[in-house]
């Protein structure tokens, strides 16, 4: 999914519609052979998809949550049938996809986290303060035509909107929001004003919400970011519980990789790739000392669960920025499974 909310820039400027980020260095962690088999967690529009298809004669099992992609997504599986399946999923689901297809573990799982471009350039999604819509931001949202079977349907699990949480919550629950998923430093006085504000009206819309916060924290000289940046990554983040999704995807990774199986994350913000750093980290036996002035240390693991390949992300080169600078925060993470057996219990 690639480029997050957070990579909006000044309002009514917008990058291409899609363009997958660091695909050549996933290709380059994933090597996909003839004969393998692939997940793609985050299939959005079907770049990285495409791109492991059309690299090796291997199959390709993919997921999303959001039942827009899986319909549009509907043309490529035809394109490329039978070696792409897709899936109406959330990533936490995947090892138990995986299981009920009845697959062998797989030879390599990628991840592209965020919300996809295709969401936000769609005003009517709602995670956009550069368009206005409905302030909603779930990813979970319906199907515009068609059906989805019943398999499918079960898996979605439409939660509070944005709208909701800025409506309802009271000032400290925002303000914490705001502060643990957008690290937003003005936190409080964004909450105070929301507040204050729902009073007279509720917030409906996207530039509702963020002409509110413009007006806490003002533009500052030469910030190309919108100041409700964190504010709407924040809310995202929360009403999609990206962070808990996060980490049982990572889990479930590791249940299905086999042992040599690549696993390749593409994080847009600090908050993502600290979990994925300390999940690698620990499940390859070390786990950062109590300074950061320390090298690491081992913990207690009987076997390492994944062997760390770059212990420095990668990150986009000046040639794909200038072509989607989108991809400006974009880091990526990869690591190797090792022959410890998965603990199934894990979560």
């Amino acid at each position: 999914m690639t480029a997050a909310a957070d990579s909006e820039a000044t309002p009514g400027r917008h990058g291409p519609p899609h363009i997958p980020v660091l695909l050549s260095e996933v290709l380059e962690a994933l090597k996909p052979t003839d004969g393998a088999t692939y997940i793609d967690a985050t299939f959005g529009a079907g770049g990285y998809s495409s791109a492991l298809l059309d690299a090796a004669r291997c199959d390709v099992l993919a997921l999303d949550r959001d039942p827009s992609a899986v319909q549009a997504g509907q043309t490529r599986v035809t394109h490329y049938t039978p070696r792409l399946s897709l899936v109406l999923a959330p990533f936490s689901d995947m090892s138990d996809v995986v299981a009920e297809r009845g697959l062998a573990p797989v030879d390599g799982v990628v991840f592209d986290l965020g919300v996809s471009s295709m969401q936000l350039d769609q005003a009517e999604r709602g995670f956009s303060f550069a368009q206005d819509g409905p302030l909603d931001m779930r990813m979970f949202a319906p199907a515009k035509t068609g059906g989805l079977d019943a398999e499918d349907s079960g898996r979605l699990e439409r939660g509070p909107s944005a709208a909701d949480v800025v409506n309802t919550f009271d000032e400290t629950e925002l303000a914490n929001i705001l502060y643990d998923f957008g690290e937003e430093r003005r936190s409080r006085a964004i909450a105070k004003a929301v507040v204050q504000r729902r009073l007279d009206k509720p917030f409906k819309t996207t530039l509702d919400l963020a002409s509110v916060v413009g007006r806490v924290l003002g533009q500052r000289g030469g910030d190309q970011k919108h100041p409700a940046t964190r504010t709407f990554q924040a809310l995202r983040i929360f009403v999609n519980d990206e962070l808990g999704e996060l980490r049982h995807g990572l889990v479930a990774a590791e249940q299905v990789l086999k042992p040599g199986g690549r696993l390749a994350v593409v994080s847009f913000h600090s908050l993502e790739d600290r979990i994925v750093k300390r999940f690698l980290t620990e499940r390859a036996g070390k786990t950062p000392g109590p300074s950061r002035h320390l090298p690491m240390q081992s913990i207690q693991l009987s076997e390492p669960y994944f062997r760390i390949v770059n212990p420095r992300p990668l990150t986009p080169s000046k040639g794909e920025l200038d072509v989607n600078p989108r991809a400006r925060s974009a880091r990526l993470r990869i690591a190797e499974r090792t022959n410890t057996p998965a603990n199934l219990a894990a979560s």
